[in-house]
């Protein structure tokens, strides 16, 4: 009988380590998915102030397009520095730490008086929306590798949710805040959702996977010695897997940027569209990507990752070729919300799978990859309607979506190995 009672407490005493693991793992969760809410809703409060920062600093178009560079720009340049810094001091300080430098510096573009200084500061804005993204993105890897369930989706998901409410609001207050006050009253809520929800971060260890921790114990008993910061000894297949999956990145950015800054004007100059409309266009894109987004963990769990993808890559090109070339405003808007769906999940997914591979570095090297794409996109799209029509650039997204659909396909190796890892379940 004594017996029993030991087995019955061990067993009690393992219950309550699951329940407490469980829960730690769901707070977690939560305060991730504000960071991404807030990045969304901060970036979207900046973003619908932008004509009327134009008209104070009387920019041209042109000096406005290379004054914005600053953010992608930026953003780019210390992705693959925030991925080193993660890796030494852990991603929940980095993302904590780049939340309030991103809350400070969105006050900073309604002080500029002229297209280079707006240029300057953005640069500024955009070096701590970059440190956010790869800092947050590579939280959530390690998050997903512990949870075992392909979630990435739903934190992509709360930072469409958020750019979708915090452009909704900055319409509302535009007409009756200047952009100063609107900025900054942005920043106070900034500095004050990480002030409640850095802690959370802060006092949660990065989660490691079960299988990850059998290897150490493995490796402690034959004497191994490695650096645990996040790298996975990646041979030649694996760095070029990452690669493939920065690509992908790539193409759908490409897509994303295009349509943010094009597909009203295509509605308009096209079709004929009127301005409401035309405005409704991009609307629908986003909101078909948050909703393939919110579904993206069932999604993912039905068809597996390599199939997601492959399936979002097809589908965002035939709805950008019908987009692009349909002969009426109705047809162009269907083809753009099949667009957002298929593109929903794509960069998400990649960026995940890359960082189950090589930890904020894969992380970093995708999302450098993506926001170059992003930043490649929009010029892109203006030198070929130029030189051809826009209806026709456009169609580029959709070559690149069917692009990052083979590239997916090509990639699909790369399975096995996160799957050996332990770190995603991928079936495939």
């Amino acid at each position: 009988m004594p017996h029993l009672n030991k087995v019955g407490t061990a067993v009690s005493g393992s219950d309550d380590s699951d329940r407490a693991a469980r829960s730690s793992l769901s707070r977690l969760r939560i305060a991730l998915t504000v960071f991404f809410a807030l990045d969304g809703f901060m970036f979207a409060g900046w973003v619908v102030r932008i004509p009327a920062i134009k008209q104070q600093i009387g920019a041209s178009e042109s000096d406005l397009g290379l004054a914005l560079l600053g953010v992608s720009a930026g953003a780019v340049v210390t992705m693959m520095a925030t991925g080193r810094l993660c890796r030494r001091f852990g991603s929940h300080p980095v993302t904590v730490v780049s939340a309030v430098l991103l809350s400070l510096s969105i006050a900073l573009p309604p002080q500029a008086h002229s297209a280079l200084a707006l240029g300057l500061v953005l640069l500024v804005f955009g070096t701590a929306y970059g440190a956010l993204n790869v800092a947050m993105n590579s939280a959530a890897v390690d998050l997903v590798a512990a949870l075992r369930r392909p979630v990435m989706s739903s934190f992509h998901a709360a930072f469409s949710l958020g750019g979708m409410v915090g452009a909704g609001v900055g319409g509302l207050v535009a007409g009756g805040l200047s952009p100063t006050v609107h900025l900054l009253l942005l920043t106070g809520l900034g500095l004050l959702v990480t002030a409640v929800i850095g802690p959370v971060l802060l006092r949660q260890p990065v989660p490691v996977p079960e299988r990850d921790q059998r290897a150490e114990e493995k490796e402690q008993a034959e004497g191994a010695e490695r650096v645990r910061d996040g790298a996975r000894g990646l041979g030649r297949g694996s760095r070029r897997a990452v690669l493939l999956f920065g690509v992908i990145a790539l193409c759908t950015a490409y897509g994303e940027g295009a349509m943010a800054d094009w597909s009203a004007l295509h509605l308009t100059e096209s079709l004929g569209a009127s301005a409401g409309v035309a405005a409704a266009g991009y609307s629908l894109f986003a909101l078909a990507m948050t909703a393939g987004r919110l579904s993206g963990m069932l999604l993912l769990e039905r068809l597996g990752q390599t199939r997601a993808l492959v399936s979002g890559g097809l589908a965002a090109a035939f709805g950008m070729l019908l987009g692009a070339l349909a002969p009426t405003v109705w047809l162009a808007l269907a083809g753009f919300a099949v667009a957002g769906l298929g593109l929903a999940n794509i960069f998400p997914v990649a960026v995940g799978r890359a960082g189950a591979l090589a930890g904020p570095g894969g992380v970093a090297a995708a999302s450098t990859l993506g926001y170059g794409g992003m930043l490649l996109g929009p010029p892109a799209i203006g030198f070929l309607a130029d030189w051809f029509t826009l209806p026709l650039a456009l169609t580029t997204v959709a070559l690149l979506a069917g692009a990052a659909a083979l590239v997916a396909y090509t990639a699909r190796s790369a399975s096995t190995e996160i799957s050996s890892c332990g770190d995603l379940l991928v079936r495939d």
